[in-house]
């Protein structure tokens, strides 16, 4: 490898430790052994690896900012600008300011000469921007784990995804749905892989085969209205439709509509049932916002709480960079199950 070439991540693979190991061994700082510092400081002399320039400006003198990533299709989800106001009004009281940068990213020692750490929301590994962003030699704190093949970020703040949707499924069999579905979310996200494979595990210990349809990660009503009319047309013993992507949820209603779908009861009774005659089907989500409670009938949904989520998606990033709490940190996020008349309650 060239110097131009190698980086922290490639040090940390080669010398075998993680890559805070590798940055508090060259900077002399952080509670590494003296033999894995010595190793650490070979490795690196050994493959080239020169420190960033930007990383070492920034170790001295602090740009008062933190970056924050959202992912490309953000800007039309109100999960993800609620996130970001909450990201911002906490790092605003650590007197920081808050930069939101282009979904395309950029090099690593760019943003690390103008923020002192970087929040990276929902890091897709197909993602070309994280990497480099994981790697741009300040701080960094993820909202989701990454799954990717970089190291990982300095921390993390996670939900239980898993955990959520076994909730749903749980919900709409209870309210008499024999047949549930999920419309999940395309991508190689940890929310989207844990949606998936919930619901094929979930299925395997309840005996049930949850019909599965991928649809995009920020899907429109549009997009799942077909995803859906497909779905019932192609398979009517369907009898629960949970619809993963934020906004969404709308379309499942429409194409219920259209196809005659009573909406609120999954056994053709009329409890909580609206529109035409017709066999019954539940209708849930897997994120709440003004979509799901404004529909009609208002939709069951997980409330991930975003605006909170950002808020400790912040202070965690804060509580590093003020040594506060210490690298590798994993803090937990809380959601709640928000039933309403789409599965029969109010």
């Amino acid at each position: 490898m060239t110097s131009r070439t190698v980086t922290l991540l490639d040090v940390a693979r080669a010398a075998g430790v993680s890559k805070s190991t590798v940055s508090d061994a060259l900077q002399g700082s952080g509670r590494v052994a003296e033999a894995t510092r010595d190793r650490v400081r070979a490795v690196a002399d050994e493959l080239g690896y020169r420190p960033n320039s930007a990383a070492r400006r920034l170790r001295r003198a602090s740009t008062g900012a933190v970056g924050l990533h959202l992912p490309a299709t953000a800007t039309r989800l109100d999960y993800y600008m609620n996130l970001a106001f909450g990201a911002v009004e906490r790092a605003q009281e650590d007197g920081l300011d808050m930069v939101l940068l282009a979904p395309s990213g950029a090099a690593g020692g760019r943003i690390a000469s103008r923020v002192d750490g970087l929040l990276v929301i929902d890091p897709e590994p197909g993602d070309s921007a994280v990497p480099g962003l994981l790697d741009a030699g300040v701080p960094v704190v993820t909202g989701e784990r990454y799954l990717g093949p970089a190291t990982g970020p300095s921390g993390a703040v996670v939900c239980d995804n898993a955990a959520s949707l076994t909730a749903l499924l749980d919900h709409v069999t209870e309210r008499g749905a024999r047949r549930p579905a999920l419309l999940a979310p395309s991508g190689s996200s940890a929310w989207a892989t844990a949606l998936r494979a919930t619901a094929r595990s979930w299925g395997r210990a309840h005996g049930v085969e949850v019909a599965l349809r991928t649809v995009p990660f920020a899907a429109t009503p549009a997009e799942t209205e077909a995803t859906t009319r497909a779905l019932l047309t192609a398979d009517p013993a369907v009898d629960a439709v949970i619809c993963a992507p934020d906004g969404s949820a709308p379309g499942v209603l429409r194409a219920a509509a259209a196809l005659g779908r009573r909406v609120g009861t999954a056994d053709g009774g009329s409890t909580g049932s609206v529109g035409a005659p017709g066999p019954g089907l539940l209708v849930a989500s897997c994120v709440d916002g003004t979509a799901t409670r404004g529909a009609e009938p208002p939709v069951t949904a997980v409330d991930l709480r975003p605006a909170a989520y950002g808020r400790a998606c912040a202070e965690l990033l804060c509580d590093i960079l003020a040594d506060r709490t210490a690298p590798d940190t994993v803090r937990r996020h809380a959601w709640s199950l928000e039933t309403r008349a789409s599965t029969g309650l109010s």
